[in-house]
């Protein structure tokens, strides 16, 4: 490439993510402050002498608000628009995040982390469907993958600060309140247009299961996997002797695993039968489970490495999943495809936490990684069954993993519009 070249795709790169710069800097102080919630109220829970269960059970509130504000959250953006209804929902996020260090309850953070999953469900809505109004055909791959990078470095930092202070201080919910406060500048004194407003959520799940049932079980196998893995991962990890500092590093090691392993996976199943890399993505995800629960002991650096590749084997799968489905899916069943996969994530995220936390009373040992283990395990088993019951796809009648990628660039995020604009593009690449 040329110098030319290189100015002209610096240019385009700018010219990109102008219209979208203001919204790039509240997401990153929102997720900043939620990747430290996220870590921060395990590690306090436990110091609270909260039960295994009840923290489970704040997971399980987290992901029922957040299929909540799915369902709502286009109804909300009509009446009250994305700037207002983006600092509204930040404002009441900033409230919960100091009510949790004024009253360390069980049963009222379980209620406060029910109305946090509800405003992140709308403020992903917001996000994202200014993402896709201001981004075109032409460069929206390369704006989401600039929103995912930002996305995945600032939820790292912000689970890295948890080593900041003691998590039984008032500091680091001040800290997390005050980050998703700033969030909301500047998207107030940004003179960008807002958006239209987003669709609301359609789906009926037993269509959706016969349009791909690969997708679907992917994508529910995720919710049960991964949102007992928020709600619990901090404190298997202070179970094996790790400090608050650790702790963060753990959980940085493995989304930091997933991000390096999504393209690469992606990649891989534009090119062969996507529920191939299914399987090799969720066997990686089981054999890393069972190796953390009986191998990695207190080792910082073992429980990092491991940690990494389960990441990299557990991430991708709701991306995958999504993939394989739109590959079935008409252009005009997008949307309900893909908002109907997000609300199976969500049904499977509000369970998992409790699930996990039942089996980990049952037995002498830490068993969250055991339990997702079990999850991805089944997940192999039916997916090797799926492939005996049907044939692959025609290729020219895949949507390509980048494409697909738009409508599920993050386990816990809305991907209704940019759905649509995934139909559109493959309804044109259909048209003579």
């Amino acid at each position: 490439m040329n110098q030319a070249d290189g100015q002209a795709g610096g240019t385009a790169l700018r010219g990109a993510l102008a219209p979208v710069a203001a919204l790039l800097v509240s997401v990153a102080l929102l997720l900043m402050g939620n990747g430290l919630q996220g870590t921060l109220l395990p590690i306090r829970g436990v110091a609270e002498s909260f039960s295994n269960l009840q923290i489970g059970l704040q997971g399980t509130f987290y992901f029922l608000g957040f299929t909540v504000g799915c369902i709502s959250g286009p109804y909300l953006l009509s009446r009250g628009g994305h700037i207002r209804t983006f600092m509204a929902m930040a404002s009441l996020t900033s409230v919960t995040a100091l009510l949790h260090a004024m009253m360390p309850e069980p049963y009222l953070w379980a209620a406060l982390r029910g109305i946090t999953g509800l405003c992140f469900a709308v403020l992903y809505i917001v996000i994202e469907s200014w993402l896709n109004e201001k981004s075109t055909n032409a460069n929206r791959g390369t704006v989401f993958s600039v929103y995912t990078i930002v996305n995945l470095t600032v939820v790292t930092i912000g689970q890295l600060m948890v080593g900041m202070a003691s998590p039984t201080s008032f500091l680091l919910f001040a800290v997390t309140s005050i980050l998703i406060s700033v969030s909301a500048l500047p998207l107030a004194f940004t003179t960008s247009t807002s958006p239209k407003p987003a669709a609301p959520i359609r789906a009926n799940l037993k269509r959706l299961y016969r349009i791909s049932p690969v997708g679907f079980v992917g994508c529910a196998a995720v919710g049960f996997a991964n949102g007992a893995f928020w709600a619990l991962a901090p404190l298997f990890a202070q179970a094996n002797g790790l400090d608050p500092s650790g702790v963060g590093l753990f959980m940085s090691a493995i989304v930091l695993g997933g991000a390096l392993a999504q393209w690469p996976f992606g990649a891989l199943s534009d090119r062969v039968d996507r529920r191939y890399v299914v399987i090799a993505a969720a066997a990686l995800a089981c054999l890393a489970g069972l190796t953390l629960t009986f191998r990695a002991g207190g080792n910082l650096w073992a429980l990092l490495g491991i940690g990494a590749l389960l990441g990299a084997g557990a991430m991708p799968v709701y991306a995958l999943s999504v993939a394989h489905a739109n590959d079935h899916a008409r252009p005009d069943q997008m949307v309900e495809v893909s908002s109907g996969l997000l609300l199976v994530f969500g049904a499977g995220a509000a369970m998992g936490p409790v699930l996990a936390s039942l089996l980990q009373s049952t037995l002498p040992f830490p068993a969250l990684f055991t339990y997702t283990a079990l999850i991805h395990g089944a997940l192999v088993g039916f997916v090797l069954w799926r492939l005996l019951r049907r044939g692959p796809v025609a290729r020219e009648d895949r949507v390509t993993f980048t494409r697909s990628a738009v409508a599920a660039q993050t386990l816990s995020q809305t991907g209704t519009v940019a759905a649509e604009s995934i139909g559109r593009e493959k309804n044109s690449a259909e048209r003579p």
